[in-house]
C-alpha cells in the first residue's frame, strides 16, 4: 500500500444547513461541492472535508466531542480568529495555548466535534517545519 495523503474527511451532522453555516460563513472554508445531502468543503488543491446528514432511522449516537474525533485546521493568526469565533458564539472547548510548536486552541462545532486551531510558530527552525498540521490533543 503506498497512500500519499488524506483525502477526505465525513462527518455525520444532525443539520446540515446549520454544519454549512458554521464551516462555510463562520470558518471561511470554501465549498467544493454541493448535493442535496452532501458538501464537500476546503481547498482546491488540498483535502477535503465532507458533510452528510445523520440517518435518522439510524442515528449515530456519538455526535459529540467524547467519540475522539479531532479535526485540525491551521490558521494564519489564532488570536484574531479566536476574537472572530468569540463574536458569532462558537462553543469554545479549550482556549489558546502557546507551545513550542505555535498557538493552539479547541473549538466545537454545532454537533460537537472538536476543531483544533493551529498558527505554526515559524520564527526558530523554520527548515524543520513541515506543510504538514502539527496540533495537540484536546487535554
Amino acid at each position: 500500500m503506498n497512500i500519499k495523503r488524506v483525502g477526505n474527511i465525513i462527518l455525520e451532522v444532525k443539520d446540515l444547513d446549520a454544519s454549512i453555516k458554521f464551516y462555510y460563513e463562520i470558518l471561511g472554508m470554501p465549498i467544493k461541492n454541493e448535493r442535496r445531502n452532501w458538501v464537500d468543503l476546503g481547498q482546491q488543491s488540498g483535502g477535503t472535508l465532507s458533510l452528510h446528514p445523520a440517518s435518522i432511522t439510524t442515528p449515530n449516537a456519538n455526535l459529540s466531542k467524547e467519540n475522539g474525533i479531532l479535526i485540525g485546521l491551521t490558521v494564519g493568526d489564532l488570536n484574531s480568529a479566536m476574537h472572530e469565533l468569540s463574536e458569532t458564539k462558537v462553543e469554545i472547548f479549550r482556549d489558546v495555548q502557546e507551545r513550542q510548536a505555535g498557538k493552539n486552541a479547541v473549538i466545537l462545532d454545532p454537533d460537537g466535534y472538536m476543531i483544533s486551531l493551529f498558527e505554526p510558530d515559524f520564527s526558530e527552525n523554520k527548515d524543520k517545519q513541515t506543510s504538514g498540521y502539527i496540533g495537540f490533543t484536546p487535554e
